[in-house]
C-alpha cells in the first residue's frame, strides 16, 4: 500500500495538513472523523526505513520513554498517533524531558552497537558490535560518512586528515563510558507534546552508545533548552567538562548532514571550526621544525 492509498483509506473527507518535518520526510496531519493521525512518507525510501523507526519507538517505550503510538507501517509510510507538534516552551516541559532522557541513559547495554543496522535520515546507521566505545564512535559515527558521495564532494584532503586525527585522539576528549540506550537523533524538534503538556519523543535512531550522543544533539542544536540539562544533571550528574566535548561529539550529526545534503546550514564551516585544533600545522622555514 502506498502513502496515497493510506490517505484514501483514511477517508475521502479527511482534512490533510502538511506539517513541518525533518530533512528527509514529508509529514502530514490527517484530521479524520474518529481521530487525528500523523502520516510520514518519503519518496523511494530504503526498504526497512519505517519498520526500523517503528521498532525503535517500541524499544524506547518498553524502557520508559513516552513515544507516539504506531498505528500502522508500510514500506514508504508510517502512521502515528497525532500529538502537539509544537511543545510548550516552559521550564516544566523541558525539565520533564531532561529527567526522562536521564532515566533512559540508565539503561545499560551489553556492548556498543545494536543487533542490526539502522538509519539516520536515509543513510545507514552502522551498528556492528564493538567493545571499545571510542573505536565504535570513530569508525561507525564519524569516519563512515567521509566516503558518502555528497560529503566526499565538499571535503578536502585536509578535512579528512583532520577528522582522522580527531578520531585518534578521542580517548583524550571523551571520557570512557559504558554503552547506554540512546534515542540517537535527539534534537529539540524531535520532542513533541501530549495535549496535557507531557514530552513525547519521536524519530529515533536507537543504539547502545555514549549518552553524549543524545546530549550533543540537544546542546549544539538551535534553541537549546537550559532547563533540560539542569534536570538531567539532577538525575544523572554531568562531569565538569561535558560542555567542552559537545561540539566534537556533535560532529556525527554534522557529517551526516554533509552526507545527506552537502554543504548546507553552515555545516562545513562548523566542521572546520571544530577540526581546527586537529589540523597539521605546515612546516616553517628550514631549521624551525613544525608544530602539530
Amino acid at each position: 500500500m502506498t502513502a496515497r492509498e493510506v490517505l484514501s483509506r483514511l477517508g475521502q473527507d479527511a482534512e490533510v495538513v502538511r506539517l513541518t518535518g525533518g530533512v528527509v520526510n514529508a509529514v502530514w496531519l490527517v484530521r479524520g472523523t474518529e481521530r487525528d493521525v500523523v502520516l510520514k512518507t518519503t519518496e523511494n525510501p530504503p526498504r526497512s526505513l519505517f519498520q526500523v523507526e517503528a521498532d525503535g519507538l517500541a524499544v524506547l517505550r518498553r524502557h520508559g520513554l513516552r513515544t507516539p503510538d504506531v498505528l500502522d507501517v508500510g514500506e514508504d509510510w508510517l502512521l502515528l498517533e497525532a500529538l502537539t507538534p509544537r511543545p510548550p516552551e516552559t521550564d516544566a516541559f523541558w525539565e520533564s524531558a531532561g529527567r526522562a532522557i536521564a532515566a533512559l541513559h540508565d539503561v545499560r547495554g551489553p556492548r556498543f552497537g545494536w543487533d542490526h543496522d539502522g538509519w539516520l535520515g536515509v543513510l545507514p546507521q552502522h551498528n556492528a558490535w564493538h567493545d571499545d566505545g571510542h573505536a565504535f564512535f570513530a569508525e561507525h559515527r564519524l569516519l563512515r560518512y567521509l566516503d558518502e558521495p555528497k560529503a566526499d564532494a565538499v571535503l578536502t584532503a585536509d578535512d579528512r586528515e583532520a577528522v582522522e586525527r580527531l578520531c585518534a585522539r578521542l580517548p583524550e576528549i571523551v571520557p570512557a563510558a559504558p554503552p547506554v540506550l540512546t534515542h540517537g537523533d535527539l534534537w529539540h524538534n524531535n520532542v513533541v507534546s501530549t495535549e496535557a503538556g507531557e514530552p513525547v519523543f519521536i524519530d529515533p535512531a536507537v543504539s547502545w552508545t555514549w549518552p553524549d550522543v543524545d546530549l550533543s544533539m540537544m546542546f549544539c542544536g538551535t534553541d537549546s533548552p537550559a532547563r533540560f540539562f539542569d534536570a538531567y544533571h539532577e538525575v544523572r550528574p554531568l562531569d565538569g567538562g561535558w560542555r567542552d566535548r559537545m561540539p566534537v561529539v556533535f560532529l556525527r550529526e554534522v557529517l551526516s548532514t554533509l552526507a545527506h545534503e552537502g554543504d548546507r546550514w553552515g555545516s562545513l564551516d562548523y566542521l572546520r571550526e571544530v577540526l581546527r585544533p586537529f589540523r597539521r600545522v605546515p612546516a616553517g622555514p628550514p631549521g624551525t621544525g613544525s608544530v602539530e
